[in-house]
């Protein structure tokens, strides 16, 4: 899926081994309205050219940022970047569960930004 404008465009990493989106999966599995609401923060994320302060954005570890949803007492979590061409490009979504990000969690987005920086075509 890819969120379109005259500036910005929000589009999903996909996974050079298997060239799906893991992100979509994620974000389609869950209920309606966690849904609508997560593609919602997308769209703010959008609107506001990839730069959103806290407590709607956190910035995770050199140029990746965490867009942060809650729903309830779920804290969903998912990690981003500015790429060439006004690109946000979605790197990994998750659940947080704890307190603190997990050093897994932020490993995945670091791969996947590598994956995309080394294979542009991944997040088309």
């Amino acid at each position: 899926m890819i969120y379109n404008n005259k500036e910005y465009k929000v589009k999903f990493y996909r996974n050079s081994k298997n060239n799906g989106s893991l992100i979509e999966k994620y974000i389609d599995n869950l209920n309606i309205k966690e849904r609508t609401k997560v593609y919602k923060y997308i769209e703010v994320l959008r609107t506001n050219r990839g730069v959103l302060d806290e407590p709607y954005s956190r910035h995770i570890k050199d140029k990746i940022r965490e867009l942060r949803i809650v729903f309830s007492s779920k804290r969903y979590r998912i990690f981003y970047f500015t790429f060439i061409n006004k690109n946000i490009v979605l790197l990994h979504a998750f659940l947080k569960k704890t307190q603190k990000t997990p050093v897994k969690e932020i490993k995945i987005a670091e791969e996947n930004y590598i994956d995309v920086i080394n294979n542009p075509k991944l997040y088309e």
